[in-house]
């Protein structure tokens, strides 16, 4: 039996937007005023405090990161409660697994309050009851340890555990994991990473492309092969 296993920011929701201005918002408060939506992109799939630990290093923040995490976390809460659009093809896909009762999580790098927040404010929390934040284990994304926990949690094998994921660090922490990937990259020019190589099914044109009929035909072959 095949279990799937989520991403959520930039996969399952169009959060992106929240994490910049959130992030933009406490970075600016800390004395950096111009940080761009270009120098938040290179972040995106990347856990929220490792990305505060390489931007506190970079611009010499002299707060502790947890400040920097709980002032961060604030802000993205107060803006995903009310403004966190769930992908319409997405959302289909979710409804059809859970209506065949096929087993998911969603693993993802935000907080646990972020991931709540956002799955309640989308309803999506009634579909997608297991979830793992990379603040529950060891390492973030790349690294393996949030894909093989929901696993864990879903009493799968991380053979049979297919993840749905838009960034390569994701990609690769799903192939490190040993599971398949379907891969949605949150911006086309994102396909060209070596990472998505490891992708077995692959969207190159990113959500406008993704297809819940397409997604659910490819992951039906491999449950009856």
């Amino acid at each position: 039996m095949i279990s799937v296993i989520f991403d959520l920011d930039g996969t399952l929701v169009d959060s992106e937007p929240n994490y910049y201005e959130s992030g933009r918002r406490t970075l600016e408060r800390h004395g950096v005023p111009d940080f761009t939506w270009e120098q938040h992109s290179r972040f995106i799939g990347i856990g929220t405090r490792e990305t505060l630990e390489i931007l506190r290093d970079r611009y010499g923040i002299r707060a502790p990161v947890e400040r920097l995490l709980a002032e961060q976390n604030a802000a993205y809460l107060e803006l995903a409660r009310t403004r966190t659009e769930v992908f319409p093809q997405m959302r289909g896909f979710v409804e059809r697994l859970h209506g065949e009762g096929v087993a998911m999580a969603v693993a993802s790098g935000s907080s646990p309050a972020a991931i709540d927040a956002v799955l309640s404010g989308t309803g999506l929390d009634a579909l997608l009851t297991t979830t793992v934040s990379a603040e529950e284990v060891a390492r973030g994304k790349p690294a393996p340890d949030v894909f093989l926990e929901a696993a864990r949690r879903l009493g799968a094998e991380p053979a049979d555990c297919v993840v749905v994921e838009d960034a390569a660090p994701g990609a690769r922490a799903a192939h490190a994991a040993g599971m398949a990937c379907v891969a949605v990259p949150y911006t086309p020019d994102m396909a060209q990473d070596p990472a998505f190589a490891f992708a077995g099914l692959l969207f190159p044109g990113g959500q406008p492309q993704f297809s819940a009929d397409a997604a659910y035909d490819w992951l039906s072959a491999r449950r009856t092969a």
